[in-house]
């Protein structure tokens, strides 16, 4: 009987001195935990204030909560008495693990942080990426989605892209059309430079700054091959495009400046 009750004062003996560490830890836990959630909000304020990208900032608050959070419940549980260099090492070797095995996400987040922060480019920009053209649909935290100009969906790893050449149409807010016009050697150059330069000045999708241009590019076999130059708006490129070379072809057709087409001339000797 006497064993019995030694055994139950030992025990009330160890939980009277585990009582104050298990109250501090708790106290400890509760301030941790508001002041956490303080940095929370004053982290979240001032990533809204800085415009960054809503899904790169959201996991970025996700990520420095957690890993508060858990350096708190290390901290408490140090404070009660359990040994936690156990559970720290098998934290690190569980993370060492997970990071082997998700290298190729893990680049990929890292691009897509990249991406977020110096902004090549913006959804709906015009880019050509990665042998990709089309507009920017979303900017995800690991690929970017684009919709080409025939209305096909492409999903791009964002670590490829930040390790690759990015040609932003969108970024200056205006683009050069590039058409090229053959006319007939003895048609009248100045002529159908005019004429052509009188249909840019007229279209209500071609910028008036850069002017448009108008100039001779090559001396084909069967044709004078003139430059035709428009700048318009990223996003009405190909309207433009088809629009001048169309009404070009009308306007000189009006103005008998004869458009060729390949030709060869055979001369036969007796």
């Amino acid at each position: 009987m006497e064993k019995i009750l030694d055994y139950f004062k030992s025990i009330w003996e160890t939980i009277l001195n585990y009582v104050p560490n298990i109250i501090f830890a708790l106290i400890v836990l509760f301030i941790g935990m508001k002041i956490i959630s303080f940095i929370s909000k004053v982290a979240r304020k001032q990533f809204e204030k800085s415009k960054m990208e809503k899904s790169l900032y959201k996991f970025l608050l996700n990520l420095v909560s957690w890993t508060l959070k858990l350096l708190l419940m290390v901290s408490v549980a140090q404070m009660i008495g359990i040994a936690t260099t156990s559970f720290v090492a098998l934290i690190g070797t569980a993370g060492l693990a997970i990071g082997l095995a998700l290298q190729g996400a893990l680049a990929n987040f890292a691009g897509g942080v990249m991406l977020m922060i110096f902004k090549p480019y913006k959804i709906g920009d015009l880019i050509l990426v990665k042998g990709k053209l089309g507009h920017v649909e979303e900017i995800q935290i690991f690929t970017s989605l684009l919709i080409t100009l025939d209305n096909k969906r492409v999903i791009i790893p964002n670590g490829s892209i930040s390790n690759a050449e990015i040609e932003n149409y969108s970024a200056l807010g205006k683009i050069r059309v590039d058409l090229e016009v053959g006319i007939a050697y003895e048609a009248d150059i100045k002529k159908a430079k005019k004429t052509m330069i009188d249909v840019m000045e007229k279209h209500p999708k071609v910028m008036k700054n850069p002017a448009p241009f108008v100039g001779v590019l090559n001396l084909a076999d069967s044709a004078v091959v003139l430059a035709v130059r428009p700048f318009c708006n990223p996003e009405i490129y190909w309207d433009v495009y088809f629009e001048i070379l169309e009404e070009c072809k009308l306007a000189l057709n009006a103005q008998n400046v004869t458009i060729p087409f390949p030709q060869m001339d055979v001369h036969l000797k007796k």
